[in-house]
């Protein structure tokens, strides 16, 4: 009986460490302030899981300490969120269709990071005014103008010209990101669970105000794709 009772004090002992262990981990980790304990443990934890077991290089986007910024990216998967995150000094807001933020179980994380539903059906232009309002606050924008998942053997589309309109009517830098190296490709929740070589290759940042609409939409149209 005695070593029954050893054995479950040192086993609650080492899960009582790699707790303790886990969460200094996290900690460490973290480099946005979300405004939350909670939040800011678990960018630390997405950033030791995007690095460690999507091999993601932690080079961290340049974006600069306050102001507005706008960040678009290709969209492959849907790992691609969490791989911004992880490369972000700041905290994201993404806009997001509202079925998505409205999924059981993830609302309350989604509220918390302060996304903004897209009513795609309705009024879309009631998410590009909240995104106006952020951008205008100094927050930072990240979404992605393909508008869903989109592969490189698939058909070129248009890109949405939300990020045009938002960094015209705020004149906040646009910051291109290309993703690569997701394994599960096209896939939503499959991509978490597949181990990957990511990539993500930022650029130069566009300022729509020296360039056409048309010209800024075909700049962000050929870095997202890493033409």
């Amino acid at each position: 009986m005695v070593s029954i009772w050893w054995l479950l004090s040192v086993l609650g002992f080492l899960i009582a460490w790699g707790i303790i262990y886990g969460l200094q981990a996290c900690k460490n980790a973290n480099r946005a302030d979300w405004g939350s304990i909670l939040l800011n443990y678990l960018d630390g934890l997405n950033r030791i899981y995007c690095r460690k077991f999507h091999r993601l290089n932690p080079k961290l986007l340049p974006l600069p300490e306050t102001g507005g910024v706008l960040i678009v990216a290709n969209h492959i998967s849907g790992l691609d969120p969490q791989l911004l995150i992880s490369v972000s000094t700041r905290p994201l807001r993404f806009l997001i269709a509202r079925e998505e933020y409205e999924r059981r179980g993830f609302q309350w994380l989604f509220k918390g990071m302060k996304c903004i539903p897209v009513d795609r059906e309705t009024k879309p232009e009631k998410a590009l005014k909240a995104a106006l309002l952020a951008l205008q606050a100094g927050e930072v924008i990240a979404l992605f103008p393909q508008g869903k998942i989109r592969l490189p053997s698939d058909s070129p589309a248009p890109l949405k010209k939300g990020a045009i309109w938002l960094a015209t009517h705020t004149q906040v830098p646009i910051y291109p990101v290309h993703i690569k190296g997701v394994k599960g490709q096209g896939q939503v929740m499959g991509a978490l669970f597949q181990r990957s070589q990511v990539t993500l290759h930022h650029y130069d940042p566009i300022f729509s105000q020296s360039l056409s609409p048309d010209q800024c939409l075909a700049q962000i149209s050929q870095a997202i794709q890493g033409i």
